[in-house]
């Protein structure tokens, strides 16, 4: 322990102003890109729950989830549509263009749902 104390005391009676600079334009673009890239991964992590509702199909048509997590539905069509659950556990208000709803699975098992307004909509949450 006391040789790396000493190794570090060194390194830092070395480092220089000049070589601060040197050292954070070097690591600045580094940086930036790791933040980035986190804020993209964050990004993806969030819409990997969320079906989306367009040209009167649900994407995905099939959805595996852990319990506990809140899956988003959003309406990208033109027309109103529903989210009901054919045991009746959700159903959302009759969404508009670019309105959403959400519902959190707190137990396990198979949620088989349909849009309320158009019965052929069907989809399939999977909560594990």
């Amino acid at each position: 322990m006391r040789s790396l104390v000493s190794h570090l005391r060194l390194a830092a009676a070395r480092f220089t102003p000049g070589r601060a600079v040197l050292v954070a334009m070097l690591m600045g673009p580094i940086v930036g890109a790791l933040l980035a890239f986190g804020t993209v991964a964050a990004e993806e992590a969030k819409d990997a729950n969320v079906v989306t509702i367009d040209n009167f199909v649900f994407t995905p048509p099939e959805l595996t989830v852990a319990v506990g997590t809140t899956v988003k539905w959003v309406n990208h069509d033109d027309i109103p549509h529903t989210v009901v659950d054919k045991n009746k556990a959700f159903r959302s208000k009759a969404l508009d263009t670019d309105d959403a709803y959400s519902f959190t699975f707190a137990s396990a098992g198979t949620y088989d749902y349909f849009c309320g307004l158009h019965p052929h909509m069907q989809g399939k949450i999977i909560v594990k």
